[in-house]
């Protein structure tokens, strides 16, 4: 199963040092029957993109608990068994998953990181997703500015260039 995962430059160094990503559990996004519910009309390529986007999401929320970091939003994509990939029921992220296992480098299929043009929307959004997650409108549409960005595309050998 196509899974994506939460991750920024920091940990980014690490999954490259250890050559795996954990410890598990892990949180994760894909195609699950709830998210294909919950969108309704289109096709896999969609659900993917949707999948992906939630894990984006997700790694803005690991930015914001480290103001540190830099702030490029970074989703790394794998492949893992089904048999590690277990259900959340969670209504706002119908996309969640958790991996039952560490995921090994060579289940790595590509890595999604934000460009440099992009660290001054991330930053706001970063700063802004607790409140977005609380509700709050105005914090929403900052996080939807760094969400205007596209997240630029890394084979796995390129990824180590990033850093």
């Amino acid at each position: 199963m196509r899974v994506y995962l939460p991750s920024t430059l920091a940990d980014l160094a690490r999954v490259l040092s250890d050559r795996e990503v954990g410890p598990a559990p892990l949180t994760a996004y894909a195609v699950t029957p709830e998210l294909q519910e919950w969108y309704s009309a289109g096709d896999i390529e969609e659900f993917e993109y949707a999948a992906m986007t939630s894990a984006a999401r997700a790694s803005l929320r690991l930015l914001a608990g480290d103001p540190d970091a830099e702030p490029r939003r970074v989703v790394l994509a794998a492949e893992v068994p089904d048999a590690v990939v277990r259900a959340v029921r969670d209504e706002d992220e119908p996309a969640r998953v958790e991996i039952t296992a560490v995921v090994p480098w060579k289940k790595i299929a590509s890595g999604h990181v934000d460009d440099t043009a992009a660290e001054a929307d991330v930053r706001a959004a970063a700063l802004a997703v607790p409140a977005a997650d609380a509700g709050d409108d105005d914090a929403a549409f900052t996080v939807d500015g760094a969400e205007g960005h596209e997240l630029l595309w890394y084979a796995t050998q390129e990824l180590s260039d990033l850093l």
